[in-house]
């Protein structure tokens, strides 16, 4: 397997910036890359809010994190990423951008890079046929958030590899998580198959009036010991994301039953998206 010891995270957002974080603390060389200078510096000040809060809890010392940020380069040009030896997509869920992004990408990079996207929903396959080194292309999906969630799914798609998918899998438990290798892809995977699912008949429940958000929270939490409840965990991942999963399940299905449900277009016409715009289901000051 070849050795990964650069990696390049592309995309700054709450995944993104998090993901590079936990490789930067294992020890690895990172660049975060993004389009937008904003989203970068954003991310820095993030990024060290989320390390300041563990220094005070005693869970990491100074000095472990001013050598994770010695490793962690921002970058605004993806020319920079060209040497690495993984890169971890983590842009927007939408097809098209993620396979204009991996063609450049397969320009750039070395013939031996794993690229691998962080998508919770498309899967590889439909990305690979972008490159021109299918063999080099996965799922490696992280989480949110990246640097409390232990778990992360390895998808080896029919183009992908033995080698490829053993070194991601080798790389997630050297970054201090807990990998699942699926040898067999399918849209969404495990986790979120499940919570899908879930997702599903808790808005069923909301929109046909037999419960408020706050109690299916609440049932979820204290009934089904759940940490989180599935409105406060749209909030928390981002309203527009569960859209636009449904969105391309819709897309690749044609069946109406897999769009996004009434009550979710109505928060992303509002502009209602959770954390990120201070208002979702709950209101964040």
């Amino acid at each position: 397997m070849h050795d990964i010891k650069e990696v390049a995270v592309i995309g700054a957002g709450a995944m993104g910036s998090q993901i590079a974080m936990v490789c930067a603390l294992h020890g690895y060389s990172v660049i975060l890359n993004d389009i937008s200078e904003d989203s970068l510096a954003k991310a820095k000040e993030s990024l060290q809010g989320h390390m300041n809060r563990r220094i005070q809890k005693g869970k990491l010392t100074d000095q472990q994190v001013e050598e994770a940020f010695g490793r962690l380069t921002f970058e605004v040009n993806l020319a920079s990423v060209k040497d690495v030896d993984l890169v971890i997509e983590a842009v927007v869920e939408k097809l098209d951008i993620k396979r204009e992004l991996f063609s450049t990408l397969d320009d750039i990079t070395s013939d031996h890079t794993i690229l691998a996207t962080n998508s919770s929903t498309i899967v590889s396959s439909k990305i690979a046929d972008a490159t021109t080194k299918p063999d080099k292309v996965c799922n490696v999906h992280f989480f949110n958030p990246p640097l409390v969630m232990e778990l992360v799914e390895v998808v080896q798609g029919p183009h992908t590899s033995e080698e490829t998918a053993q070194t991601a899998y080798a790389f997630v438990e050297q970054i201090g998580k807990v990998p699942v290798l699926l040898k067999k892809e399918i849209s969404g995977f495990i986790a979120n198959r499940i919570l899908g699912k879930l997702m599903d008949e808790a808005v069923f429940l909301l929109e046909n009036g037999y419960a408020t958000h706050e109690e299916i929270d609440t049932v979820c939490t204290k009934a089904l010991n759940h940490p989180i409840g599935p409105f406060a965990l749209m909030d928390l991942t981002g309203i527009d994301v569960n859209y636009f999963v449904r969105m391309q399940r819709y897309q690749e299905s044609g069946d109406e039953a897999d769009q996004p449900a009434k009550l979710i277009q109505e928060k992303v016409e509002k502009g209602e998206l959770g954390r990120k715009t201070g208002k979702g289901f709950y209101q964040y000051s």
